[in-house]
């Protein structure tokens, strides 16, 4: 069991790393290059609900502290005796933990936790039998949805590789919506000019886009190591990477819609070639 910790005043300075918590002030507090002048916690994100935190705790990452309020300790505890007896549990009462985060935490529980090193591109190609890649993608929702899709569906030897410029996993919004999946599931930033360059590592890059001209995913066959590339709702993939992607493919959808959520479509796609790469049942 982590060390209770009593907070009465949300001045108290070892809850620094709660304050303000809305989305706008943590994104800025988690990228450096945003950052105000003198802080400087970029190597920490904050985990919000009850299963986010026993995914934190269950995860590689090494937990910080965590704030509670008061009323739900008890109802908590299974999950407070997954952490090291060393980490402060922070206890205040409902509106100082309001007061702290800047919102009403209706969940009742956050957690600090350690954001470590990146990790190397190499290490989770090699250790991965399942790349999902996302290209641009900015919303934070897409993201995290898109870690619960691949943790659901893709097997327990997938990973997810993300460009520069598609927005933070450990962001708390998209680390919420993932249902703490980000934490589980590997992930790692890979150049987007590197895209092209998974074949020479045995990936079949798959492209997925609302293109007619672009076969049904369904018809596609087996494929052996799978890296789906998702690109941002509106612009999609560009062309260089469509141009340069092994496979494409599409989604049929009713032509009087334009395209899918991003979630969704790697939601489908995923179950779909779940079931095309699955040995078949005997009859």
């Amino acid at each position: 069991m982590p060390r209770i910790v009593p907070i009465d005043s949300i001045d108290d300075p070892r809850v620094e790393p709660y304050r303000n918590q809305r989305d706008a002030w943590l994104r800025a507090a988690h990228n450096p290059a945003r950052a105000p002048d003198g802080l400087d916690d970029s190597g920490l994100f904050i985990a919000e609900g009850h299963w986010v935190v026993e995914q934190l705790a269950r995860s590689e990452f090494a937990g910080h502290s965590l704030l509670i309020a008061a009323p739900r300790l008890d109802a908590i505890g299974p999950t407070l005796d997954l952490f090291p007896p060393d980490t402060p549990a922070y206890v205040a009462p409902q509106p100082v933990l309001d007061g702290i985060a800047g919102f009403h935490v209706h969940r009742g529980v956050l957690a600090c936790g350690h954001r470590p090193p990146p990790r190397d591109p190499g290490d989770v190609l090699d250790s991965s039998r399942t790349l999902v890649v996302l290209v641009g993608l900015t919303n934070h929702d897409n993201v995290g949805g898109i870690f619960r899709c691949v943790a659901a569906l893709a097997g327990p030897d997938a990973a997810v590789l993300l460009t520069p410029d598609t927005c933070d996993p450990l962001y708390r919004k998209a680390l919420r919506v993932s249902m703490g999946w980000a934490l589980r599931v590997p992930f790692a930033t890979i150049e987007t000019g590197a895209i092209a360059d998974l074949a020479e590592s045995g990936w079949t890059t798959l492209a997925l886009t609302p293109d007619p001209a672009a076969p049904d995913l369904a018809d596609l066959g087996p494929i052996d190591r799978p890296a789906l590339l998702i690109g941002a709702e509106g612009p999609g993939l560009c062309p260089e990477i469509l141009a340069r992607a092994a496979r494409r493919a599409r989604i049929p959808i009713d032509p009087r819609v334009d395209s899918l959520n991003a979630t969704v479509a790697a939601g489908i796609a995923l179950s779909v070639l779940a079931r095309q790469n699955s040995p078949a049942r005997p009859t």
